[in-house]
């Protein structure tokens, strides 16, 4: 896996990022042990897949069961699908894949009361694919176990059966099998015969789909496949999960008039048992993404489906239970190889013996995300559109006031002009009470790193050191909180320059990047 940090660190900010106790707090136990008396298991039921020939979309409807009688029927529409896109899959290969994206889906119940045992009735999974599932739970909800003060690492803590797992743990038997009877579906087994019988071949005629967003990285990303599709390399199609305004603007402005819209909806059941105290949390969302763009490559007939994780995610924002926890876990590059392997082996795509899977690629991973704004700032026609703010999504807008917009404006700060960075964020998030100490936090001292999808702790003083260079080369004064900072914590750091050198020159080899994107992005 990349590392992120150097021996040669800051020597100014300490790292204060460590549990706030040895122990999981006897409440947050006392209620799990409660709420699992009531609730013993989760089951997950099954899906329904309806196909609307005259709105040309597919809906899938999801039903989880929190035992005794709590029901969610969470909810998804791909919209675009015709009759013969969707036709062009068999029905096994559908219904596998959508079985998947269920998995991921029902950890956002299954949360709720974190029952000891998950047992899923609508399709088949093996030995090894129960243990995958079960290390996405582990690793992908840390923030989850930790926000909740939870312990989760015995053994046992929880399970997942399936109808048929006994008698599959010795083969790989893929969930579609039991799921329909398609006779034009044929399943490798393992070893020799696995290769003679599927035949990946990744077809070079087909298209890219880029999940996209409405931040900078969605931005970097798209330029970076219009050049190298002027160069010779493959079209791409957009792909948008309840797209914002700004992800709209985004992918307009890069030229794709027509992107492929999914929309999700969560059950409100969920919602209120929120309120009424039930557990909450982080999911790996970037997981769902993964397996839903997949679903949705596959269905339009994509080769392969492009997102824009970068090296950053690799950094653990705190320590819990000698276990690191990541807010970005499903965007690592651990996640990615983990989910390579299993797309390969359990999402296969064909049939009369021809297969293929789509392949997932993450084009930013070689790039921290400091490095991704000097290229974003390259692009001044989308400083109008792009939004990262979590809190200001719903009104199109920066707050200004939360970690997010503060580590945004500290990565463009260093090439971006005073004037138009105020524009962009129409405020100074440097101005506002209390931003000194959550850029503070977002540089690991005093509390823990914040639960947002920022940079690593060295990036952040790279940029913050870099932001204030650039402010005076430009004669404006610095603002409140990044004037505390420089007196109280970059003056104090010797060798600063050296840092900014080397976050803005690094470059990791762990990437599965194809190498004409390669060529391009390093260019």
């Amino acid at each position: 896996m990349a590392k992120n940090r150097s021996s040669d660190g800051p020597s100014g900010p300490e790292q204060s990022n460590t549990e706030p106790s040895g122990l999981a707090s006897q409440a947050g136990q006392a209620r799990l042990r409660e709420l699992r008396v009531r609730h013993p298991h989760f089951h997950y039921e099954g899906f329904q897949l309806s196909h609307r020939p005259d709105e040309a979309a597919l809906r899938v409807e999801y039903r989880f069961r929190l035992e005794p009688d709590i029901v969610f029927t969470p909810k998804l529409k791909i919209q675009g699908v015709d009759a013969a896109r969707f036709n062009r899959l068999p029905r096994a290969a559908l219904d596998n894949f959508f079985f998947h994206i269920g998995l991921v889906e029902m950890l956002s119940y299954w949360k709720a009361a974190a029952p000891a045992e998950i047992v899923v009735h609508s399709g088949v999974l093996n030995a090894e694919q129960i243990e995958w599932w079960l290390d996405l739970l582990r690793r992908g909800m840390g923030e989850f176990f930790y926000v909740n003060q939870l312990d989760w690492r015995a053994p046992d803590f929880v399970r997942i059966t399936s109808s048929a797992s006994a008698s599959s743990s010795s083969a790989v038997i893929p969930a579609a099998v039991i799921l329909s009877v398609a006779k034009d579906l044929l399943f490798p087994v393992e070893g020799e015969e696995q290769k003679q019988v599927l035949r990946y071949a990744q077809d070079d005629s087909k298209k890219d789909l880029v999940l996209a967003s409405g931040g900078k990285d969605t931005v970097v990303t798209l330029e970076t496949m219009r050049a190298a599709q002027r160069e010779g390399g493959r079209a791409f199609d957009c792909l948008l999960l309840n797209p914002t305004k700004a992800a709209l603007a985004v992918v307009a402005e890069a030229g794709c008039a027509e992107p492929i819209v999914v929309r999700r909806s969560i059950d409100p059941k969920l919602l209120e048992l929120n309120q009424d105290g039930y557990l909450n949390g982080h999911t790996p969302f970037s997981a769902l993404l993964a397996f839903m763009g997949t679903a949705v490559a596959a269905l339009f007939g994509h080769g392969r489906i492009i997102v824009s994780n970068e090296r950053s995610a690799e950094e653990p924002g705190v320590e819990y239970l000698g276990h690191p926890i990541n807010h970005q876990y499903s965007k690592t590059f651990e996640f990615e190889g983990k989910f390579r392997a299993y797309a390969a082996k359990y999402l296969p795509v064909g049939s009369g013996g021809e297969f293929h899977h789509v392949e997932y690629v993450s084009l930013l991973r070689p790039l921290y995300e400091l490095q991704i704004a000097e290229r974003f700032a390259r692009y001044p026609q989308y400083f109008q559109h792009f939004r990262s703010c979590n809190r200001g999504q719903a009104a199109n807008a920066w707050c200004g006031r939360c970690p997010k917009c503060l580590f945004v404006y500290a990565v463009l700060g260093p090439f971006i002009d005073h004037g138009q960075l105020i524009a962009i964020f129409g405020t100074d998030p440097c101005a506002q009470p209390e931003a000194a100490e959550m850029l503070r936090a977002l540089l690991g001292m005093d509390r823990a790193k914040p639960f947002e999808c920022v940079g690593t702790r060295e990036e952040t003083v790279a940029a913050l050191f870099l932001t204030v260079k650039h402010f005076r080369d430009q004669g404006i004064a610095l603002p409140p909180a990044l004037r505390e900072i420089d007196e109280t914590v970059l003056q104090s750091c010797t060798n600063l320059p050296d840092v900014a050198a080397r976050v803005m020159g690094a470059w990791t080899d762990d990437h599965h990047v194809p190498e004409n994107l390669i060529r391009r992005l390093r260019r």
